[in-house]
């Protein structure tokens, strides 16, 4: 991989003094001829970036009750959801590399605001992931009661990030294509479980609110947290078979996919089941598999909620990773996190992700959504600005996907999940609050030390020379 040291960037030739300038779309370099992933791969890693099926929208029940968990399902991806994904698909693969909404964002308002959009979102998604043993062991505890708590947990909890951490050196292919058949596998015993449930429907049971018994904290925490993350698989980007037209379709079926596998199960749980909304935490779809079906299909709902959990662990440590190799390909990070395993992975970066992980893993399962949370939606807002910032100053740049309506409808499409992210912020505890912008501090101090080393040169930084530069005037031409 040829490179360059990123002094070079100071004398690049900034797109603002460049009238009608486009953006060159140059592929991320990839050290080696490793297979790039494919529309039907890259669905799914998109379904466990952001879902990975209904394990974990029970609290919307408990929160809020059924009529309110079904609509939730129903109105929260057309507010969040479909922008997110259409803003994903117009700046993927404006930008198709593995820095993704990094470069977003540093195109837009410069490098230090895309070290910090990577900073929080790195941040957040490790938070993230820090759920899935948490998710895993939850669901397989009333089982193994063992794995309640004490020393079998943490040692389940080692073993599990191991392996899986294990899966990801291996290649993104193999991820791709195992998460593919997880998929599979955590979505059927619903099928069955609706198959089953037909006879016991009671539509009433649906309808059933109180609006003055709704812990909106928890409610939208949780419809959040289940329905973000559409713009992780932009990290990926330059792992994707011509992401032009491969990215954009995957996040369409995408959608559709995520949308069913909360909505159907929902209904079976709240309709065809006599309401105890107390009941309705983590790891209660196990309970009405076994009203339903018995013991077995418990066994297969528990299993079931196993391998999905193993799918949303690769599919986020898989972005997190590539996040990592491309920010260090744009010299933000040192050289080292750049540098591939020979099967074509960022092996610092997923040793750095496995680290996070592992230390927040003690953390309850509020906890760590409520705080990943308040991270990502820090995150958004940078990327609500760079997305309309870059259709005012570039209107005239090649974007291979494009969202109809001009400036104006870029801005329209920002403004009901802005108005969200508002809502999401202000229901946030003072604890949760405290350590994010703890958090966000560190962040705005840690830029200011990198650029600091590097001066000093104590460790080597570089920009790839395959990639186009980006000042803080906006892409350029190569």
């Amino acid at each position: 991989m040829k490179l360059r040291v990123s002094a070079y960037r100071e004398a690049a030739i900034s797109m603002g003094e460049l009238n009608g300038a486009e953006y060159i779309e140059v592929p991320s370099p990839r050290a080696n001829n490793a297979k790039k992933v494919s529309l039907l791969p890259l669905i799914f890693l998109i379904f466990y970036e952001v879902s990975g099926g209904p394990f974990g929208v029970e609290d919307t029940v408990h929160a809020a009750g059924p009529l309110f968990a079904l609509l939730g399902f129903l109105i929260f991806p057309l507010i969040w959801s479909v922008p997110e994904a259409l803003i994903t698909a117009e700046m993927g693969t404006m930008f198709p590399e593995n820095g993704g909404y990094v470069v977003w964002v540093s195109s837009a308002l410069g490098p230090y605001w895309g070290f910090q959009q990577g900073w929080m979102k790195w941040l957040s998604g490790v938070i993230d992931n820090a759920l899935y043993p948490v998710m895993f062991l939850d669901y397989l505890k009333s089982a193994i009661p063992a794995l309640g708590g004490g020393l079998p947990r943490i040692l389940a909890v080692l073993a599990l990030t191991l392996v899986l951490t294990y899966m990801n050196y291996r290649g993104l292919t193999i991820v791709g294509w195992v998460a593919v058949s997880l998929g599979i596998l955590s979505i059927l015993p619903f099928v069955v479980m609706g198959l089953i449930s037909i006879p016991k429907l009671k539509p009433a049971r649906w309808l059933v609110a109180d609006v003055h018994s709704i812990d909106w904290n928890l409610y939208l925490n949780t419809l959040f947290w289940n329905l973000n993350y559409w713009d992780s698989i932009s990290t990926l980007a330059g792992e994707v078979h011509n992401p032009k037209k491969t990215l954009p379709k995957a996040l369409f079926y995408a959608v559709i996919l995520v949308v069913l596998s909360y909505f159907f199960p929902l209904l079976i749980g709240t309709g065809a089941v006599p309401l105890d909304r107390d009941s309705w935490t983590d790891g209660y779809f196990s309970d009405i598999a076994k009203i339903l079906g018995g013991v077995w299909l418990r066994c297969w709902v528990q299993g079931a909620a196993a391998v999905s959990n193993m799918g949303m662990f690769m599919a986020e440590m898989s972005s997190d990773s590539f996040q990592l190799l491309g920010m260090a390909e744009r010299g933000m990070l040192p050289e080292f996190f750049a540098k591939r395993s020979r099967h074509g992975t960022p092996l610092i970066g997923i040793l750095f992700s496995a680290s996070g992980v592992i230390l927040l893993s003690w953390l309850s399962f509020q906890e760590i959504v409520a705080a990943e949370n308040f991270l990502y939606c820090f995150g958004m807002i940078l990327e609500f600005i760079a997305f309309v910032w870059l259709r005012i100053k570039y209107p005239n740049a090649t974007r291979p996907f494009k969202i109809p309506g001009g400036t104006i409808g870029a801005v329209l499409l920002c403004i009901p999940p802005a108005i969200l992210i508002g809502v999401v912020l202000a229901f946030s505890s003072i604890k949760v609050m405290v350590v994010s912008l703890v958090a966000v501090a560190i962040g705005l101090v840690l830029q200011p030390c990198l650029k600091f080393i590097e001066k000093k040169r104590w460790l080597k930084f570089s920009i790839s020379s395959d990639l186009p530069d980006i000042t803080s005037n906006g892409p350029l031409l190569h």
